[in-house]
């Protein structure tokens, strides 16, 4: 039992946080919607619970990815939270499902009648502390991508330039963060709907939101499918295959790279790499060491967790050109 508190310590704190408020929020929502019957908030309830039980099972997987490698599983877990974060896509895909076929009941039956003040006033103020929560939820997450980027985070750069590096945050992180941007722009649409709504009649509004916002989940359930898809099956970091080979490269008894190849298993990164030396009378112990200094460069790099070098005599190509190894990686397994 303590080695699994030990081990959900390691697991993404924004998920779990996320996952905590989103909770709190569908609680609030639920009831807001039980007494006022708005179809809106019909749609930011669904959301709420929907992002909590996704987030909650990306917190477990982050946790569990980071179990040590064993001798079933050498590569270790670090797949698993794709895996997961597959799984949690599909919870939201039906709960948009849901949310699009409310919304368009409510389009196309309209009921028109006046909202007590009352009942206006528990649904705007719901949504209200539901805004700022998820703004608050955002902030974390938005600060957690720009720290994986290895970016300023102070100020308001967590709400801005977090977006121009979200495809450097980890796969957790960058779930949460995509999750929540939803979850705050269909908040303030869906307050703006209960009083576009309450004072001009159109009641149809409420329904139109509700189908953009299950659209907008839609659309978060194609992006992290995508995205947690490829990194099931192991794909290619080409990013930091540039940024490896400099590394490799910098060392002076490395004349070329026949082959580098860097695999994302879920938040980590494995790289092989084949490399040329200038001097063709090195013996054992001198390469040895030169394959130990690069190793330990290369494991200083953000996520790397494992590297193989490989060391041959350079053959007078010029495999490498330019940092760029898109064609030497087409070829790694021929």
């Amino acid at each position: 039992m303590t080695g699994l508190f030990s081990l959900l310590k390691q697991g993404s704190m924004s998920s779990l946080i996320a996952a905590i408020v989103n909770f709190i929020l569908g609680c609030l929502k639920f009831g807001a919607y039980v007494i006022t019957g708005n179809v809106a908030m019909f749609a930011e309830m669904m959301h709420s619970f929907g992002d909590a039980a996704n987030q909650f099972f990306v917190f477990v997987g982050s946790a569990v990815s980071k179990k040590k490698p064993n001798e079933r599983f050498p590569f270790g877990y670090g797949r698993l939270v794709n895996i997961v974060c597959l799984f949690a896509v599909l919870i939201v895909a039906i709960l948009a499902y849901e949310t699009i076929l409310e919304g368009i009941h409510h389009i196309t039956n309209p009921v028109h009648h006046e909202q007590p003040l009352n009942h206006f006033l528990i649904a705007a103020g719901v949504l209200l502390i539901g805004i700022f929560l998820e703004i608050g939820v955002l902030y974390k997450a938005g600060k957690e991508v720009l720290e994986e980027a290895h970016k300023p985070t102070t100020g308001l750069h967590p709400l801005t330039t977090s977006y121009l590096n979200i495809a450097k945050a980890k796969p957790a992180t960058k779930l949460v963060f995509m999750e929540d941007t939803v979850a705050t722009g269909g908040g303030v649409i869906a307050l703006l709907a209960i009083i576009i709504a309450r004072y001009t009649g159109f009641v149809q509004i409420e329904g139109i939101v509700s189908v953009i916002i299950g659209l907008a989940m839609f659309y978060v359930v194609y992006k992290v499918f995508m995205e947690n898809a490829a990194g099931a099956i192991g794909r290619a970091d080409e990013e930091m295959e540039v940024h490896a080979s400099k590394v490799i490269l910098e060392h002076p008894e490395v004349s070329d790279i026949k082959r580098l190849v860097v695999m994302k298993e879920g938040e980590d990164k494995h790289i092989e790499a084949l490399i040329e030396v200038r001097n063709h009378e090195f013996n054992l112990r001198q390469l040895t060491e030169i394959k130990k200094e690069i190793t330990n460069n290369l494991l200083q790099q953000p996520h790397v967790t494992d590297v193989n070098i490989e060391i041959m005599e350079d053959d007078g190509l010029d495999d490498w050109k330019s940092g760029n190894g898109s064609s030497i990686n087409r070829n790694i397994y021929e």
